[in-house]
């Protein structure tokens, strides 16, 4: 069965965030779109729309906030009511965010930090159809430690140490488990960007997860702009989500393919000027997937970033929700439907409608 999914992160959504690698130095967070109280009503916005997958994260620096501690009542209470919708959790071991007592990848003991975190995690939650991603978007987080001068050499290797070592106890728990690491799909230089990480755990997946957000043909240079955050900026390409998945085929040819992450940022939640909606996104990603399905490679699943608006790394400027949230003028923080709501419905119940050929 295909699966449809919504997608979100802990740090990125949650609010009243505890001491972490992020906590220090970011500014204006507020308390994001406040997810950690408002959960039950974000997952019965998510099952509403039908799809089977809820993707969180359970946040290291939220369970673990003091060595040798961990509280899980938080995260039992999101999963336990993500099952009782009817969906299967995808849980991200990592997005980013680790706690500020740890000192981050340039300790010698990060991986077993890392690990133990993992092993109380995966015990908890393992079974009844849960889908694990170990790291989110590897070869980004690394690079976001280089901006904010946290990176260590080592990191890459410790990286992969950690990624096998939880691959290792996924499957110990839970031999039927499908696990991965998302990995960013960055044109032109993808390749290069691949390597170092999942090249280097190419035997320890059972799918290759893919977030693709932009592409760069010879008419469009506009992703240029992904280089300085202003991803609204950038035009969407569709028919790079059937070159993304296609170029991943011939790469691993053994492993069915996820896309974890698409979706498209507003500025602001304002509509963008050539009048391209979420809802023509939405269909028009949707289209190219299945194309590439239809010419033989296997996807498993599509999750929607985001279900609702989130921080999105230092700003809430770019909207990327299914429901957009007005974090900082909005103190009641509504979630208001976009016009792509009932469109995700209506594809995850009867597919695009008949004949349909993308409006981009």
């Amino acid at each position: 069965m295909f699966l449809w999914g919504v997608a979100g992160a802990g740090y990125q959504s949650e609010g009243a965030a505890p001491d972490s690698n992020w906590s220090r130095f970011v500014t204006g967070y507020r308390d994001s779109v406040d997810f950690l109280h408002r959960y039950p009503q974000d997952i019965e916005l998510a099952a509403d729309l039908g799809v089977q997958v809820f993707r969180l994260c359970v946040e290291w620096a939220r369970v673990q906030q003091v060595p040798g501690e961990w509280d899980f009542e938080f995260y039992d209470d999101v999963v336990a009511k993500v099952r009782a919708a009817g969906m299967r959790p995808m849980i991200t071991l990592d997005h980013w965010v680790y706690p500020a007592w740890t000192g981050g990848w340039r300790n010698p003991r990060m991986v077993e930090l890392w690990l133990a975190n993992a092993d109380r995690v995966v015990k908890r939650y393992a079974g009844n159809g849960t889908i694990w991603i170990t790291f989110n978007e590897p070869t980004v987080y690394m690079a976001h430690e280089i901006r904010q001068r946290r990176f260590s050499p080592m990191m890459p290797s410790r990286m992969v140490q950690a990624h096998k070592g939880a691959y290792r106890l996924i499957h110990e728990a839970d031999p039927q488990a499908l696990v991965s690491s998302n990995v960013a799909y960055i044109p032109v230089v993808n390749r290069l960007v691949d390597f170092g990480f999942l090249d280097w755990v190419g035997g320890f997946l059972d799918f290759v997860g893919i977030d693709y957000y932009y592409d760069v043909t010879p008419g469009n240079v506009t992703a240029l702009h992904g280089a300085t955050g202003k991803l609204y900026k950038i035009d969407p390409e569709p028919k790079g989500m059937y070159r993304a998945l296609k170029h991943y085929a011939r790469r691993f040819p053994k492993l069915p393919l996820y896309i974890v992450e698409n979706g498209m940022p507003t500025d602001n939640g304002h509509p963008r000027a050539d009048g391209y909606t979420r809802s023509d996104h939405l269909r028009d990603h949707v289209y190219w997937m299945q194309r590439a399905q239809s010419e033989g490679v296997d996807v498993l699943g599509y999750n929607y970033w985001s279900l609702t608006d989130n921080f999105e790394w230092g700003t809430y400027r770019p909207r990327f929700g299914l429901y957009t949230v007005d974090v900082e003028t909005d103190p009641a923080l509504v979630r208001q439907p976009t016009d792509a709501v009932d469109t995700y419905r209506e594809i995850v119940t009867s597919g695009l409608p008949a004949g349909y050929q993308p409006k981009r």
